[in-house]
């Protein structure tokens, strides 16, 4: 295409000049026409060629240059969609990660929900127990206040009670006193008002010495009370008598009222004589008012235990009653400690603690009072 472009710019003036051969007006070289036509056709023809060779040429380079040019666009439009193709990606992963966000945080809103609500329904629950419990602890103690008026109304002057009134027993006799050393005074003041016309009675005075261990381990105890039997106080307390008085045949059943008692879960009641037995296992286990489900003796239970909140009742005999009873009262007396309910001075705590110690032990060898 160059070479037809230079030639055909070689052959211009040619062109040119055929032009100007044009006849003017007045002109005297009309007598030439007829040889200026025949070589003004072959000019003609030979221009037409390069006009046609020049088409060509030009339509050859303007497909070249199209085809250049459509693939220059080609290239940009598959970048562009390349580039389209890695942000429909991005956006893809991005969409995928949100919705695993999203799931991830409805799931775990969706279990703090349950937690939320199982921590509800576990706190109702231990309310509820608490206050079962606090029920019964006001039942024991309205009963205990009524017992004590009892016994206050029923002592006199001419025939004083002799529950109020140790002194007044036989030394062959030995009897128990209910409840702990809180209701101490009170029954030692309403005593004193009921008996102010009364001639004093000989008091065998009973001589005590403090041991400097068991004081001494006592002391260090209440300087921070816990009810963990690890303390070298608690310890030695359930190795010489909580263990021992808790000892029953049945062993399995004596470790199950051994948990009650130190969980506060365990409860007595009296049996009337109209009442059958309601157990949920065997007769055997549970014993009968006939039958000690501790001992698996023939005795007359006149009371029965319930562990927590099985709903299964045990039979007891009065021996036994008297056994758990003793273990117990150590227990609520040392929790009154621990509340800092007791307000005394050591040295009577700790005579408070070795009566109860000494209650367990006369319990653990057989005795107990007769109205049990």
């Amino acid at each position: 295409s160059q070479a037809s472009f230079e030639e055909d710019s070689q052959k211009e003036p040619a062109v040119g000049h055929w032009k100007t051969l044009m006849p003017s007006k007045g002109s005297k070289e009309e007598p030439e026409t007829g040889c200026q036509d025949a070589g003004g056709a072959d000019e003609t023809q030979s221009t037409e060629q390069l006009n046609v060779s020049r088409l060509r040429s030009s339509s050859v380079e303007i497909r070249e240059k199209g085809s250049e040019f459509l693939k220059e666009e080609l290239h940009k439009a598959q970048k562009e969609l390349k580039l389209k193709d890695k942000e429909c990606e991005r956006l893809s992963k991005v969409r995928e990660q949100l919705e695993q966000e999203l799931e991830e945080l409805t799931a775990s809103l969706f279990e703090e929900a349950h937690k939320m609500v199982r921590e509800a329904n576990t706190k109702q629950a231990a309310s509820e127990k608490q206050l079962r419990e606090a029920r019964g602890k006001i039942d024991m103690l309205q009963a205990e206040v009524t017992a004590l008026k009892t016994l206050v109304i029923t002592s006199t002057p001419s025939s004083p009670n002799r529950e109020l009134h140790p002194q007044l027993q036989s030394p062959s006799k030995t009897v128990f006193r209910k409840g702990h050393g809180r209701n101490k005074s009170t029954s030692s003041a309403m005593v004193s008002a009921a008996s102010q016309n009364v001639a004093p009675e000989p008091v065998s005075h009973e001589r005590k010495e403090v041991d400097s261990i068991l004081f001494a381990e006592f002391q260090a105890w209440k300087e921070s009370p816990t009810l963990d039997k690890s303390c070298s106080f608690l310890d030695r307390i359930y190795r010489e008598d909580v263990g021992p008085c808790l000892d029953f045949t049945k062993q399995e059943l004596s470790e199950l009222v051994r948990v009650a008692v130190e969980q506060n879960t365990l409860t007595i009641e009296p049996v009337a004589s109209q009442m059958l037995p309601v157990v949920k296992v065997s007769a055997e286990e549970c014993g009968g008012p006939k039958k000690c489900a501790l001992s698996g003796l023939p005795r007359t239970c006149k009371h029965r235990i319930m562990l927590g909140d099985s709903g299964n009742y045990y039979y007891i005999s009065p021996s036994c009653r008297a056994r758990i009873t003793a273990v117990c009262n150590f227990f609520t007396y040392i929790r009154y400690i621990q509340q800092g309910l007791v307000r005394q001075d050591v040295e009577l705590m700790y005579w408070e603690v070795m009566r109860l110690r000494r209650e367990m032990s006369l319990a653990k060898l057989g005795f107990y009072p007769s109205e049990m």
